[in-house]
């Protein structure tokens, strides 16, 4: 009979890392690849930055809620928390057919500060566990915060500006949540659980 999972700093939370290390790790390839896009084409129109917004934030929801329900551990209110802010940011920016480049800018703002809050709280729970990985997830959610007051407090900067600090954003954000999940695989393996 093993006890690393009782003598592993990450005691309960070792199944919990076994399971979400590639979600974080899809995330944060979603989120590059979300910021390379809207980089890459900078001229690109607001219903096209609503779609793959809306897109993005869709699919990243979806993956941390169904995952977070799935396992159940300790901790999975907050990925489902998460997971719900990103879902319904998505679905607003969707569903609102009409929506102006500044409306657009508070839905991602308000998105960015709600997320960022939730990952810094879930992040600061994970520092318990005294490992290194928790950084990261604050980090991220610190970087989120900070993007949602910038665009709420310069929101006439017109949409290219917004395009492009939400591509270096998400580019950031995603580097971020990868480093992020290699740690926790990294605190699983160390639990013994991979």
């Amino acid at each position: 009979m093993s006890t690393s999972s009782t003598s592993s700093p990450a005691g309960p939370f070792a199944a919990l890392f076994k399971q979400i290390w590639w979600v974080v790790l899809l995330r944060g390839i979603l989120a590059v690849l979300f910021g390379v896009i809207a980089l890459a084409w900078p001229g690109i129109t607001v219903w096209a930055l609503v779609v793959v917004f809306a897109a993005y934030s869709i699919v990243d929801g979806i993956v941390l809620a169904v995952q977070s329900v799935r396992d159940k551990a300790e901790g999975w209110g907050w990925w489902l928390a998460m997971g719900v802010v990103s879902v319904i940011a998505g679905l607003v920016a969707l569903f609102w057919p009409g929506i102006t480049a500044l409306v657009l800018l508070y839905v991602i703002a308000f998105y960015a500060i709600l997320f960022g809050i939730t990952g810094i709280v879930g992040g600061i729970r994970f520092r318990k566990l005294h490992e290194s990985g928790w950084v990261w997830s604050v980090l991220a959610g610190v970087i989120a915060v900070l993007f949602g007051i910038v665009l709420l407090i310069f929101p006439g900067e017109g949409i290219l500006g917004l395009i492009v600090l939400l591509g270096i954003y998400a580019i950031l954000f995603g580097v971020l949540l990868i480093v992020l999940a290699f740690q926790v695989r990294s605190a699983a393996k160390k639990a013994g659980v991979i």
